[in-house]
Order: C-alpha cells, then structure tokens, then sequence
C-alpha cells in the first residue's frame, strides 16, 4: 500500500501539471507519515540529497554554459565548423553536428546547445534552401552531445544519485568516446538525408580563412579544456574546476570577445540562479524519495520482475534501455536519473555491466527522450526557432533517431566504447 501511494501520488502530481520536484516531495512526504516514519527523518534524507560536496560543480558548470550562450562563442564555433565541413553535401547539416559536439563538450547542456546554435543555423540553413524540418531535427538531435561529451552536469547527478562509490572524473572521460560516436552516426544520418533531398555543400573558404577561424574559436575551446584537463591532470577537483572554468568564460566572454554586456551577464546570473535552486530542489526530494524505495526493496522486485521475463544479459539490457527510453519521452531528464538510478543501476550491475558504462547509457537514453514528443525539451525549443510545427518535425526525424539508437546499442553491447579510455586513467 505504501508503494501504491508513493507512485500514485507521484504520476498524480504530474497528471495535474505539478512541478516534478513538488510530486516527487509531496509523494514522499505522504508516504512517510503513511508508515509512520517522522517527518524530522524525512527532512534528513531531503538535506543529506543536497548536502554533497561534488554538487558544488553544478552551479558552475550552469553558469559557464549560461555565459557561454551569451558572450559570443557559439557564433565562433559555428565559423569554424564551416570553414572545416560545410563543403560536403549538406554541408550546413554536418556543420550543426560538429559544431553541437564542440559547444556540447564546453556548455555541457543541450537545451543550450539547441538554443544558441539553433538561433545561428536554423535560419542560415532555410535560406540556403535546406528544408525547415531538416534544419530542426539536425539541430535538436545534435544537442544530445552536450549530455555525454564532458563536462555534464548531469553525470554529476547520476554519481550522487549512485550513492557514491562512482568517479565523477571517470564518468567525464568515459563519454568522450561515446558522445563522439553519436556525433558521427549523426553526421552519416545528415549526409544521407542531404543527398536524397538533393542538397548541395558549400564552398571551401580556403585554409587561410579555416586558421583563423580556428584562432577565433580556439579561447572559447579552452574553456572546456581547463574543466576537463584539471579534472583529468588530478590538478583539480571537479568543483574547482568548473570553478575556475566560469571565471575562464567570464575573462573569454567580456574581455577577449567583447560581446558579453552587463544585461547578458545579468541574465546568465539569474538564469544559473533559477536552475541551481530548481535542481538542488529536485535533488533533495528525490533523496527523500529514493530512501523509500529503498525501504520497499523496489530494485529487487524490479530485478526478479525482469529475470522472470529472462536471464540473458542481453534480453535485460535491451529491456532497461527500452524502459529509460519510453520514461525519457514523459518525464524531466534530471529527475528521472535522480529516481531511476537507485532503481535500475542494481538490475544492470548484477547482470554484470560496470556502473560507469551504465551512466552513459543513462545519459544517452535519456538524452534521447529530450527529442522526442510529448515533453522534449530540445525539441520544443527547436521547433520554436524554425518556426515549425511538433508534427512536422517528428515525421521526418527518424533518420536520426535510427542513427542514435545505433551508438546507443553500441556503447551497450561493446562495453569497449565506453570503457577504454576510463581503463587509461585509473
């Protein structure tokens, strides 16, 4: 009974719109008092949840996506992906991909990477004769990169969700490979829908003009490689290092290009400010709620559940990457690796795949569920700047779709992937 009130509540809560911070609090909360537990213990749980040293990254790593998305360096990124790719067949489509890999490895958020590159290349693609859909379903399924490739914020939450034991370092290094991966399976994706809707590549600038844009782009670069590299060196915590990163993007952003105003810099300010809370929020009310599904045993009963369906490590691992895939398309990505970790991490470890290697499929799963229908956000926003509707989208995006679902299944089934380069730094 205590389990039916606590998910009962919680799919209540956002039938009726509630933020999925509040459902997944007041679900805990009622079924606290429920059992009888004190609320005193509760509210324990909810300030352990944000009482984490390496959550202290977070509000950084937000900040400097923020000031990134502001101060000029996307545009930068954008010219230098041109000079480099853009004479291909649809060239302007492999630009969005390789220019979402480079701003998704510096802001780490795809929301972010979907507003700031769409804005640029959403436009210049239709007037170049790309068709709208083409234009928006590029854009938003590239911004997935900025979930896997390092630094992401939301790898810091699957570790603390984990329950510690998990190396924020190590999860970073591990999605290299992966979200490159992605970018490249995009890429063919973009390559192949260019060359059946007939679209032609741009003209290659000339080297000359490919230097300097490089020379142009390489300050902001160096903001993901001072968070990355003192993370990786041992130099630096993760929190000192998106530390140190933000402040690197404030110096980038006002003094080297010049294009980060006072009110853009206010707007970052409170836009960070807003997202830290909503996150720190979520994150302590899902502490309180993953102790209570802790207390009812639910990774267990989800593990014998699936066992009875089969014992094959690769009839489980499909069955998990279907079920984060079909959770992502209704619900928040932050608040279903905070809830869905404790529950499905114990399935996937006893069917012997390695904690870290999980993570990234977490992240690709759910990074996935950000494009899809009802509650993409990614793919909301992009539909937005191409002026497009939903519908349009969707029918034709399933190209890269396909192209998503073949990393995904890659980094699941070739543990390789994933896992070389963190065997590196250990």
């Amino acid at each position: 009974m205590g389990l039916a009130i606590l998910f009962g509540l919680f799919f209540l809560g956002l039938l009726v719109g509630a933020p999925v911070a509040f459902s997944v609090g007041l679900a805990a909360v009622v079924t606290f008092l429920y059992e009888g537990l004190p609320l005193f213990v509760a509210f324990q749980r909810i300030l352990s949840g944000i009482s984490v040293f390496s959550l202290l990254a977070i509000p950084f790593f937000i900040f400097a996506g923020e000031l990134m998305l502001h101060g000029g360096i996307s545009t930068r990124l954008v010219r230098l992906a041109s000079a480099a790719v853009g004479k291909l067949r649809g060239g302007l489509g492999i630009v969005n991909v390789s220019s979402s890999m480079l701003f998704g490895g510096i802001s780490g958020s795809a929301v972010a990477d979907t507003s700031a590159l769409g804005s640029i290349l959403v436009p210049v693609m239709k007037e170049k004769g790309y068709d709208a859909d083409y234009a928006v379903n590029v854009t938003v399924t590239s911004s997935v990169a900025g979930v896997v490739i390092p630094p992401s914020h939301n790898m810091i939450l699957y570790a603390v969700a984990a329950g510690g034991g998990i190396s924020v370092t190590q999860l970073f290094i591990a999605g290299i490979v992966p979200g490159v991966l992605m970018c490249l399976t995009l890429a063919v994706a973009a390559y192949l829908v260019a060359v059946r809707r007939g679209y032609q590549g741009e003209t290659f600038p000339g080297w000359d003009v490919l230097i300097v844009s490089l020379a142009a782009a390489l300050p902001g670069l160096l903001t993901a490689v001072i968070i990355v590299g003192g993370v990786l060196s041992g130099i630096l915590t993760v929190t000192e290092s998106g530390a140190f990163g933000a402040i690197y993007a404030i110096v980038v952003t006002a003094l080297v290009y010049r294009e980060l105003r006072w009110e853009s810099f206010k707007a970052a300010v409170l836009q960070s400010v807003r997202t830290t809370a909503l996150v720190m929020i979520l994150v302590g009310c899902a502490s309180a709620f993953s102790y209570l599904l802790a207390l009812y045993n639910v990774p267990q009963m989800l593990t014998d559940t699936l066992m009875a369906l089969s014992d094959n490590p690769i009839v489980i691992f499909l069955l998990l990457n279907l079920l984060l895939l079909g959770l992502g398309m209704i619900m928040d990505m932050a608040a279903l690796i905070l809830i869905c970790t404790p529950i499905f991490l114990p399935v996937a470890v006893q069917f012997g795949m390695d904690p870290i290697q999980f993570g990234i499929i977490m992240m690709m799963n759910l990074g996935l569920g950000l494009c899809t229908p009802p509650v993409g956000a990614c793919l909301f926003v992009g539909c937005v700047i191409g002026k497009i509707k939903i519908e349009q989208a969707v029918r034709t995006i399933w190209p890269f779709y396909l192209a998503l679902f073949v990393a995904l299944m890659l980094v699941t089934y070739v543990p390789a992937v994933s896992m070389t380069l963190p065997g590196f730094f250990r």
